[in-house]
């Protein structure tokens, strides 16, 4: 009689497939954009303190706030697109971009700190003047998101190649410039400037070996993002659908920072130096920050497809308004300038009757303005609302019910594009 055989353990798997695996390590996760975005907290904390030591309040004030308003929305944005999109690398370059500006301004802090007011005597002086050059990096980063853009994918085969070159250019300048950095960092006698940055003027024939392969690598980056810009402009025309509302969030982002950056260059002349008060340094002081943050924003809301179709209104306002702002502008100084220099009038009567001349044109040239954009780039809303009067001035002449319901009907279905249109009406002689 046979015996039966002794019973093996049941592992449940496929044959060779042994014990249950350890769960794989992702770097590309939720709780990596977690870490990261607490370690940029820090560098705000630090960077914070570190201002207020440089004992600068005027200058140093100005360059935090910029600091932050820069890194803050790109950590920000960056940390919810990682969160939700951790395979997409356009979330992971904005967290990269907010850590880089971070340290490029901590290390700056710090090298005035101690080679302005301690002589040098501080630890890990060479390691700051190292990280203040980390803004070459900084900028080179701020290419790739629009070859990438919005799938964090390369567009074709045919766009690989520019990728690789970017990669291998970065990676050198940010070697190039780490290493200029510390060897600047370790010199005996280092002359930090007020803006902190090192005194350069006399580099060495090493120094300049460094540097130029870290100028010829920005260059091509330089290239090559001026070569993405123009080939995201290009396929715009041929998109379609989301893809179309998500590359227009992009540009209107990217529309609202030049208009700022040209807008603060512009007016920062005409603030006297030192004022720390009044309408323009108010408006100079925010229009920057504000400008630096509606890229990041704009990019966000295309990845993650977040209100897409509220670009147009977004894009028609914020031209219309730049428009009005700058004829504004010129009016005020033309009519001051009329009153205080041709005219026999006092300084403070011609300021005064170009202010309230200005105010006087605001909501006229605003509506023509608008009218202007909006049949350019808010075609949808400006259709409407030629649909909507057209209408209004039929209805004047248009005395029979049914054929006022019809055109109603067909005003709403051309104007709202709603799903369907029903029309209720009261019968004739009915009360209540």
């Amino acid at each position: 009689m046979l015996s039966p055989s002794p019973s093996l353990p049941l592992t449940g798997g496929p044959p060779g497939a042994g014990g249950p695996r350890a769960p794989r390590v992702r770097l590309a996760s939720p709780s990596t954009a977690v870490v990261v975005v607490g370690l940029t907290v820090i560098l705000v904390a630090a960077l914070t303190v570190l201002s207020q030591l440089t004992h600068d309040p005027q200058d140093n004030l100005a360059g935090e706030v910029l600091g932050l308003a820069t890194a803050v929305p790109f950590a920000a944005v960056g940390f919810v697109v990682a969160r939700r999109q951790p395979q997409n690398p356009i979330g992971w370059i904005l967290l990269a971009s907010a850590l880089c500006f971070l340290l490029t301004n901590v290390g700056t802090a710090y090298s005035i700190i101690d080679y302005r007011l301690h002589q040098g005597s501080l630890p890990l002086g060479w390691l700051a003047v190292s990280l203040g050059f980390l803004w070459i990096p900084w900028l080179m980063l701020m290419a790739l998101p629009v070859l990438l853009f919005p799938a964090g994918k390369v567009p074709s085969s045919r766009w690989r190649w520019s990728l690789w070159v970017y990669l291998i250019a970065l990676g050198i300048a940010t070697i190039c410039s780490l290493v200029l950095g510390v060897i600047i960092g370790l010199e005996r006698h280092l002359h930090i400037l007020l803006d902190g940055s090192p005194n350069t003027n006399h580099m060495t024939g090493v120094l300049r070996a460094l540097n130029g392969p870290s100028d010829l690598c920005a260059l091509i980056v330089l290239v090559l993002w001026v070569t993405w810009i123009v080939r995201l402009l290009v396929s715009y025309r041929r998109t379609t659908g989301d893809h179309r509302q998500q590359t227009k969030w992009l540009m209107a982002g990217a529309m609202i920072t030049v208009i700022a950056l040209v807008a603060s260059l512009g007016l920062s002349p005409k603030v006297p130096s030192g004022s720390s008060s009044g309408v323009l340094q108010v408006l100079v002081d925010g229009l920057l920050p504000l400008g630096l943050a509606a890229l990041p924003i704009g990019m966000g809301i295309g990845i993650l497809k977040y209100r897409l179709y509220d670009v147009d209104r977004l894009i028609s306002r914020t031209l219309s308004y730049a428009i009005v702002t700058g004829l504004l502008i010129g009016v005020y100084v033309g009519l001051v300038t009329l009153a205080t220099r041709v005219l026999p009038f006092s300084s403070p009567l011609g300021v005064a009757a170009a202010t309230l001349a200005a105010v006087a044109l605001f909501n006229p040239l605003r509506r023509r303005v608008q009218r202007l954009v909006d049949r350019r780039f808010n075609r949808a809303r400006y259709d409407a609302q030629e649909t909507i009067e057209a209408f209004a001035h039929r209805l004047q002449e248009d005395v029979e019910l049914d054929v006022v319901s019809a055109e109603f009907v067909q005003v709403v279905q051309a104007s709202l594009e709603p799903a369907y249109v029903s029309l209720w009406l009261r019968p004739t002689g009915s009360r209540g």
